[in-house]
């Protein structure tokens, strides 16, 4: 499989090397050395002295990859010297409910995956349209798989948008964005191929305790409902040490969970000849010291092999969830999708995965509503919801995207008939998720507490996180708990499972002199360094940086 000169060993002269699962250790790119200093550009002006510094916010639309990427262009801007916005007060002051944030450059990562997705993007350049007009030197840029699908089409229905690029190079922003400077015009730079492997670019994490790692990019299957290998091309694997790499150097620098991310994770190892790759990537992880969880997103029924699930069940640190896309449970809308499983082999699966992993919380995408789908289709969709009983699903109803074949067809479903039955799914999901949840009280759960999780923490005096099945769990803390002693995210609590709700459990036990235990972590250390509650630890090597890395550390998604 090719790659960047700058993503790792030609093809073919590491592949066996890689295969051992040995963690390799990895020199960063030169980029990665160099301090962050002002950007450079044919006619960059020179900043007056004591002059602000240029801030940015990335605003991100659509799947966890879209996530991913935009740490890789927030990671860029850095290593030129541009700074987040939250970070500089007198311009943060000057936020408006355009989404502006304040900040000089905005960056709109967008998805495409659904209907509105033009119109939302569209909604929001108009409203920053007015800002721009009132802030001299703004510049807006448009990314991700809208962008990589309209292309000019953006700068045409909004010429204030300065730059537009896509998801096959990210790398290119900075250098867009001074030359929309310098020439005062629009930059629109589309590439039809990858050019720069992502995980190669410098990177500005969100999250200090949990990271994304990304293990391929694009895929090679032909869902007739998906725009999504169109705009991010056919699946790329990196090699198995380069993941390895990654996921030691964000542990190195204090997270403790890891998520492995592809479009198809199973498939992984195609690309080099080793159809087992993915189970072995697994069991790898659990090798790697100070890694307390893994988790992985997303795999594909078709490819879905029992070792992956025996590496699982065998391996410490995986946790016990799943996220397996279900999409329809008709064979005739599932053949109709060009998905290459039946509701009996997704059955199957899930039967497996319980049998190997008695505690495991299985989520799903259910699409309703696809071209031809009939009430006998949906009828055999809530049989396999109800026979399924996953702990929560994300559903959708089924809207057309152009490029893909479900648009042409002549046979949609008219919006009336989808939404009533959308409704229907949403009401029997519902009760089921409540139903899987109430049976969880009772039990005791180890929390990892997180960042922004829980919007009502404050009014009740708990924190949130999730449980070791993903399940959002709100943890009550004692009431006599001295400030010193509360938990940071990054930080693990047990605690016991005192109610279950559609969408969350609550662990009230220490309300009641109940179960409460915390444990601090390297983690929360992380957590409390980046938020200036702590110093850097010195006397056991450099401190890891605070900025871009050269490995590229993803946001948690979660």
């Amino acid at each position: 499989m090719p790659e960047s000169p700058t993503s790792g060993p030609a093809p073919g002269t590491a592949v066996h090397r890689c295969l051992d699962w040995a963690i390799m250790t990895a020199a960063p790119p030169a980029h990665a050395l160099t301090p962050p200093g002002p950007a450079a550009g044919p006619a960059a002006p020179a900043p007056a002295a004591a002059a602000a510094p240029r801030t940015y916010l990335v605003r991100t639309l659509g799947c966890q990859m879209n996530v991913h990427d935009s740490e890789r262009l927030a990671g860029m801007l850095e290593e030129r010297g541009y700074v987040p916005v939250a970070e500089v007060p007198e311009a943060a002051a000057r936020a408006t409910d355009a989404g502006d944030g304040g900040a000089d450059v905005v960056i709109i990562n967008t998805c495409s995956v659904r209907e509105n997705a033009a119109t939302r993007l569209f909604g929001n350049l108009g409203q920053l349209a007015s800002v721009k007009r009132g802030r001299p030197g703004m510049q807006i840029a448009v990314g991700g798989c809208l962008a990589q699908q309209m292309r000019t089409g953006i700068v045409e229905k909004a010429p204030w948008v300065d730059v537009v690029l896509g998801t096959h190079n990210l790398d290119v922003l900075p250098a867009l964005l001074e030359r929309a400077r310098h020439n005062a015009e629009a930059q629109v730079e589309i590439e039809e191929s990858l050019k720069v492997f992502p995980s190669t670019l410098p990177t500005r994490r969100e999250s200090a305790y949990a990271a994304w790692v990304s293990i391929s990019v694009g895929c090679n299957n032909t869902c007739t409902f998906c725009i999504v290998p169109h705009l991010r091309g056919k699946e790329r694997d990196r090699r198995p040490g380069e993941v390895l790499a990654e996921v030691g150097a964000v542990v190195g620098q204090g997270a403790i969970e890891v998520t492995l991310l592809g479009q198809n994770v199973n498939s992984y190892g195609v690309g080099f000849g080793d159809r087992g790759a993915f189970a072995k990537l697994l069991r790898a992880t659990g090798r790697i010291e100070g890694l307390e969880r893994v988790r992985f997103t997303s795999p594909h029924p078709a490819a879905f092999t029992d070792d992956v699930i025996a590496a699982m069940a065998e391996t410490t640190n995986v946790m016990p969830s799943l996220h397996m896309p279900l999409q329809s449970g008709s064979d005739a809308v599932l053949r109709a999708m060009r998905r290459s499983y039946r509701s009996d082999r997704f059955l199957g699966i899930l039967d497996r995965v319980r049998a190997a992993i008695p505690d495991a919380a299985i989520t799903t995408d259910i699409i309703v509503g696809f071209p031809g789908e009939t009430e006998e289709d949906f009828q055999a969709t809530l049989d396999v919801v109800a026979a399924s009983r996953f702990s929560s699903a994300f559903t959708f109803q089924y809207s057309p995207r152009p490029g893909t074949p479900a648009a042409d067809r002549d046979d949609q479903v008219p919006a009336d008939v989808v939404t009533e039955r959308y409704q229907r799914l949403a009401a029997l999901q519902q009760r089921i998720s409540t139903e899987e949840n109430e049976a969880q009280v009772g039990r005791t759960v180890e929390v990892l507490v997180a960042e922004g999780e829980g919007r009502k923490d404050g009014a009740t005096h708990r924190v949130t996180g999730r449980a070791a099945d993903n399940r959002l769990v709100h943890v009550a803390l004692p009431v006599d708990l001295a400030e010193a002693d509360r938990p940071r995210p990054g930080d693990m609590l047990t605690a016991t499972v005192t109610h279950g709700a559609p969408h969350h459990l609550v662990a009230d036990s220490a309300l009641a002199g109940g179960t409460y235990a915390m444990r601090r972590t390297r983690a929360g250390d992380a957590w409390a360094r980046r938020a200036g509650l702590a110093e850097e630890p010195h006397g056991h090597g450099e401190p890891a940086p605070a900025g871009p890395v050269s490995l590229g550390i993803p946001v948690r998604r979660r």
